[in-house]
């Protein structure tokens, strides 16, 4: 499957670690994390199979998937 969602990697200064997220899936926040940047990277294939099974969800259940959004429209920059 050829997904174009987006994942995003940052700090978490309350989790003391590097949390791994999808920003057009609103309802799944976090979905791992890595005490290092490089173990979230890894485990942030987890992440994408978990993006396929969201879209096996939405197509289930007859929702839309999100849209893809753009590094400017994730920002907010216009």
């Amino acid at each position: 499957m050829n997904l174009h969602y987006t994942i995003i990697i940052q700090w978490s200064s309350e989790d003391k670690c590097y949390s791994v997220h999808l920003p057009e899936f609103p309802t799944q926040k976090y979905h791992t994390h890595g005490d290092t940047y490089e173990e979230a990277v890894k485990n942030a294939q987890e992440v994408i199979e978990m993006i396929e099974m969201l879209i096996a969800e939405y197509q289930e259940d007859g929702k839309p998937l999100p849209v893809v959004k753009s590094l400017e429209q994730l920002m907010n920059v216009a």
